[in-house]
């Protein structure tokens, strides 16, 4: 029997999907992150099921019985505290596991902080980079962060409240002061989106506003001078040698961190105009 990830509020129960109650009700037993959190949902909607509890502290030890219970043809819903399970919670170890024994697996759209954020924020949609937590000590963030200084692409950090104002000065400090939005309390009573540049925040942050939990959405890196005109005299220049237009979108992207769409984009206007 299947794998079945059901995504479940961040918020409001109400962001709760039919078909993901129904996967609830149908389950044999629901691997979850705390067994309190997730009860409380199921009582909400009036759903009686037996619960395995699966967090980042025994996700590794649940495996052999979770796989046992799907070598039996149990049917096994798996869900996190909030959000989707896998996205910066348990249960990337149980999916890959199962995935690896040839067991049926599904997922099912729904909630999440990412992409609401995202949108709040203002800041450019088309492309993103999901960093998730920031993990480890100082000088580990550090080495991520400098990792992430040229990526032109917008970057979305979850962040905890107890961390958020010395991260937000590291990160500042690495990347520059760029524009940048904190959205808390998603899908919640207290839901805010704070707009400015990431230090900025560290000056105007009132003690106060720093409870739950945090998205901070930060523009990509600027285009460096220069790199615009290297890019497309390449692109032009391997094009009328014969190159394809997907094998050079895929090339320059990597080498320059320009979309490949872009790309594209420029090489068919450029040369169907010169042809």
């Amino acid at each position: 029997m299947p794998l079945i990830i059901v995504p479940t509020p961040v918020g409001n129960l109400e962001d709760m999907t039919l078909r993901g109650l129904r996967e609830l009700r149908e389950a044999d037993v629901i691997a979850c992150e705390d067994t309190r959190h997730t009860l409380q949902l199921l009582n909400h909607f009036e759903i009686k099921k037996p619960l395995v509890s699966c967090h980042e502290h025994n996700e590794t030890a649940r495996v052999e019985p979770l796989m046992a219970r799907l070598t039996a043809v149990e049917r096994i819903a798996l869900v996190s505290d909030a959000g989707t399970p896998g996205l910066s919670d348990p249960g990337g170890i149980i999916v890959r596991a199962a995935m690896e024994r040839g067991f049926p697996i599904d997922v099912l759209p729904g909630a999440n902080a990412l992409l609401p954020a995202l949108l709040l924020s203002g800041i450019g949609m088309e492309s993103f980079l999901f960093v998730g937590f920031l993990k480890g000590r100082q000088e580990e963030k550090r080495k991520r962060l400098e990792e992430m200084k040229n990526v032109r692409e917008t970057l979305v950090f979850y962040m905890s409240p107890h961390r958020l104002l010395k991260e937000l000065e590291l990160m500042g400090g690495l990347l520059g002061d760029r524009r940048a939005a904190l959205v808390r309390e998603i899908s919640k009573v207290h839901q805010e989106t704070i707009r400015g540049t990431l230090l900025s925040f560290c000056d105007t942050m009132p003690e106060g506003k720093i409870r739950g939990e945090f998205v901070c959405v930060v523009e990509g890196a600027a285009e460096e001078k220069g790199d615009d005109d290297a890019w497309r005299d390449e692109a032009l220049e391997l094009a009328r040698a014969g190159e394809s237009t997907k094998n050079l979108a895929n090339s320059l992207a990597i080498k320059y961190g320009i979309q490949k769409n872009v790309i594209k984009k420029f090489i068919i206007e450029n040369c169907s105009r010169e042809a």
